[in-house]
């Protein structure tokens, strides 16, 4: 049995994030499921899927006002950063990383998707937005400044700012 199954808790009821994380899901099972000949190339595979599947949630956040520097589109960076660190090591023979990683990507991924990623749907249901065509049914909505901090409720310039009083 996986590390990592797909499950209504990891649902966001966002059709596209919630289909693109099924595919990061069932990509990471290939992983843990993949011998020694496949891993590589299974951990490449889980990597490109990786960096589609940010950088779709990044061009989300932009066109929806999160600020360019905020900690969700800040993690994306990290974790794309360290898989790729972990398939140069394997590519060197050290494959024993990549199931270390893989094990820490079942755990990281449930906590990223119940936090960050569902203030992101949240959000983006708030302003009407489409992810398939990338229109905003309700512009009105959108925050007036720039979302910093997580993407959360308490994200907005007003919290942060009490935060640090």
């Amino acid at each position: 049995m996986a590390a990592l199954e797909w499950s209504a808790g990891l649902a966001l009821d966002l059709p596209l994030m919630d289909d693109t994380h099924q595919e990061f899901v069932a990509l990471l099972q290939s992983v843990e499921l993949a011998d020694d000949a496949r891993l590589l190339s299974a951990w490449q595979e889980l990597v490109e899927h990786t960096q589609a599947h940010f950088d779709q949630e990044d061009r989300w956040m932009q066109a929806t006002r999160f600020a360019s520097g905020n900690c969700h589109s800040l993690q994306h960076k990290v974790v794309l950063k360290v898989m790729r660190e972990g398939a140069e090591r394997a590519a060197q023979g050290e494959l024993h990383v990549l199931r270390g990683m893989a094990a820490e990507l079942a755990v990281w991924f449930p906590q990223h998707t119940q936090a960050m990623d569902a203030a992101l749907a949240l959000h983006l249901r708030r302003v009407g937005f489409d992810p398939a065509t990338g229109t905003v049914q309700s512009p009105d909505a959108l925050p007036q400044e720039l979302i910093h901090g997580c993407g959360g409720a308490c994200s907005s310039a007003e919290h942060e700012a009490e935060a640090h009083a």
